[in-house]
């Protein structure tokens, strides 16, 4: 058997959450685990209602469980885990209110910001009673155009106290792709952070704000937030009511929290997912659920204790940041981060995990990468010795990701490689401790999700690359997408493959040791530096341009990551040269973000197609790669795939 990295102790197995969870089901369910937790994961599998339950109890979650704990169906996502259940999420998350410290912000110039639990209840008090006032109340949409920063935790658990319904997006997101989200769901309010800074450069967001305003009529009043640290920029005059988010503080009223009670599956909040056409879809999810998967991969896949310190490089428009957020359930001092992780040191993400003593460290592979490109050795410049996990996620972990972690970071340290998605707002595979790390694996599916492995006939394989599904429903799958008829979307985006069965969208495989291997996007879903990302609004923008008869975006697999390439057809008299380049660069930049933006920028001469006249992104994909190309007879233009293959600048 290959030598593994690293394996906890023995005698420290006995003090994690998962020992303890391991002997609290063995007091109160038919079951001895033994600490193997292969044996939990069947059992969580075959027994779906009371290991929920046991979830529940165990992580002591507030509220009205009810005594039946599943309604079944036939239909995989019409399940309904606690149908009779009444909780709030934000009574959940403000489980203290004392002089601890629940909030750490870093900026990347180095100003700081600390939070105790009495400021957190504070706040949460004073923005949720303003919203309330406000005319906020249940099933309301309240969106967030906000950076990493304090205040939007504050601004998502007020709106979670109310039973209102949360959105955000990250400010990097142009001002085309915040319309083409918040204008499906109808937001009555906005909170907008008025700037924000990477890598030294203020960008300046609250001039945006006049367009938004008028392409998503729904919002009536505003919040506008200045950056910490920083004076409020000049605001454009608008004609809605607006706010400085200071003039709804320190009121000093500490009237208690008032928590409305809501059901299980009642909406928390709506992320996005986008595809190859039409708006991003808008993924629903519910506060029981959420709450209880974040409990359980917190606290028992990744061992959170009360009074540790959690942290994720994520915005606020990726499902991490929720993730992050959750932490505060168990009790935790969550750490946000804002900027460049590299501003002028490229180890300064370990600067703040050894100043604030981190106990969990949330990163990419692709940051992995690039720390380990740069030759950074972190255990060389800072006290580690707090830091107990580190969890990465995004895209693929390589193996040589695993070594530099262990040869350049710390070698006894729990490294917890983890999958999931916006989908479910949590994880499909991720960690535990009671089993060893081994080189580029995963190390587990996750407790209560029955993953595997599906061949194209949808027969379960192990050790060969393959489609991977959930079998059994689990009570974070998006309750709905909004506006979605008949839930046309949702089965579309998960059922089509297999019946009845979730397909997520990725290649995996099952190794030999149980463990698994991600392999990255088996659709035609962008993936760069693990942030997923649609080709829709790539396309959006390209259209637009006169020099452009059509185009084909793909991500192509690259240094252990995905860079985005577009290919172009041009219009009758114009060449590719740089300044056409440059110019659809700058206008995705714009209207989608900089992660949209383009690494190459291809020009060929013809689009392959179907014969119903679709774009084949994946087939375009699979020819770059040197991978078989299934179906070729349904194109039209087959032999268009040959000006794929070698091309020079791909190589680049």
């Amino acid at each position: 058997m290959e030598n593994y990295l690293w394996k906890i102790d023995k005698e420290k197995i006995n003090r994690t959450n998962l020992a303890k969870y391991s002997d609290f089901i063995k007091k109160n369910y038919n079951i001895n685990p033994e600490n193997d937790f292969d044996k939990i994961w069947r059992w969580s599998i075959d027994n779906p209602k009371f290991f929920w339950k046991s979830i529940w109890d165990f992580t002591k979650v507030k509220g009205y469980q009810g005594k039946n704990l599943l309604r079944e169906s036939s239909i995989f996502f019409k399940n309904r885990f606690f149908p009779e259940a009444k909780l709030n999420y934000a009574e959940n998350l403000l489980v203290k209110n004392n002089d601890e410290l629940s909030i750490i912000f870093k900026s990347e110039n180095g100003y700081k910001n600390y939070f105790s639990w009495k400021d957190l209840n504070l706040r949460v008090e004073e923005i949720s009673r303003w919203m309330k006032e406000n005319g906020v109340k249940k099933g309301d949409r309240i969106a967030a155009y906000m950076p990493n920063i304090p205040e939007t935790v504050i601004a998502y658990i007020s709106t979670a106290t109310l039973g209102g319904i949360w959105s955000s997006c990250s400010p990097d997101f142009g001002t085309a792709g915040v319309i083409d989200r918040f204008s499906q769901i109808s937001p009555k309010i906005l909170f907008i952070g008025d700037k924000y800074y990477y890598n030294g450069k203020k960008i300046n967001v609250i001039e945006r704000l006049p367009e938004i305003l008028k392409k998503v009529p729904s919002i009536k009043k505003v919040v506008i937030v200045a950056y910490p640290g920083t004076a409020i920029e000049k605001v454009t005059k608008i004609k809605i009511e607006s706010y400085d988010w200071k003039e709804l503080i320190n009121k000093k009223n500490n009237n208690k929290i008032k928590y409305e009670l809501l059901n299980f599956n009642d909406p928390l909040a709506i992320l996005y997912s986008s595809g190859t056409t039409g708006k991003p879809k808008c993924i629903c999810h519910g506060g029981g659920g959420v709450l209880l998967q974040h409990n359980k991969e917190l606290q028992i896949h990744s061992d959170i204790r009360d009074n540790d310190r959690v942290f994720y490089f994520t915005t606020c428009g990726w499902m991490m940041w929720n993730w992050l957020v959750g932490a505060l359930s168990s009790g935790a001092t969550i750490l946000l981060f804002d900027g460049y992780p590299m501003y002028k040191k490229d180890d300064l993400l370990f600067e703040f995990a050894s100043e604030e003593k981190i106990s969990l460290f949330g990163i990419s592979a692709k940051y992995v990468d690039t720390l380990n490109n740069k030759g950074v050795i972190p255990k060389n410049n800072y006290d580690l010795s707090s830091l107990r996990t580190i969890c990465s996620t995004g895209s693929p972990l390589s193996r040589e990701g695993f070594k530099y972690i262990y040869n350049n970071i710390k070698k006894d340290l729990h490294l917890s490689s983890i999958s999931g998605g916006t989908d479910i707002i949590s994880c499909f595979v991720l960690g535990n401790l009671f089993q060893p790390v081994y080189e580029g694996e995963i190390q587990n599916r996750g407790l209560g999700m029955d993953v595997d492995i599906f061949d194209e006939k949808g027969s379960s394989v192990r050790n060969t690359k393959g489609e991977l599904v959930c079998k059994k429903p689990f009570p974070s799958m998006p309750i709905k997408f909004w506006n979605d008829e008949g839930d046309k979307k949702y089965k579309s985006a998960y059922f089509e493959k297999y019946s009845n069965i979730w397909h997520h969208g990725d290649f995996a495989k099952i190794t030999n040791k149980g463990g698994f291997v991600i392999f990255g996007r088996s659709d035609t879903t962008l993936n760069p530096g693990g942030v997923r990302l649609g080709t829709a609004e790539i396309y959006s923008v390209v259209e637009k341009f006169e020099e452009i008869e059509e185009s084909i975006v793909i991500g192509q697999s690259w240094k252990n990551d995905i860079r985005i390439i577009l290919f172009v057809v041009l219009n009758s008299g114009y060449s590719l040269n740089d300044t056409i380049k440059e110019k659809i660069k700058k206008a995705i930049r714009f209207d989608a973000s900089p992660r949209h933006v383009p690494e190459k920028i291809i020009s060929i001469s013809e689009i392959p197609k179907t014969k119903n006249g679709k774009l084949v992104e994946l087939a375009v994909k699979q020819s770059i790669e040197g991978e078989s190309i299934k179906n070729l007879e349904a194109l039209a233009n087959p032999d268009s795939l040959m000006q794929f293959k070698n091309i020079k600048e791909l190589n680049e």
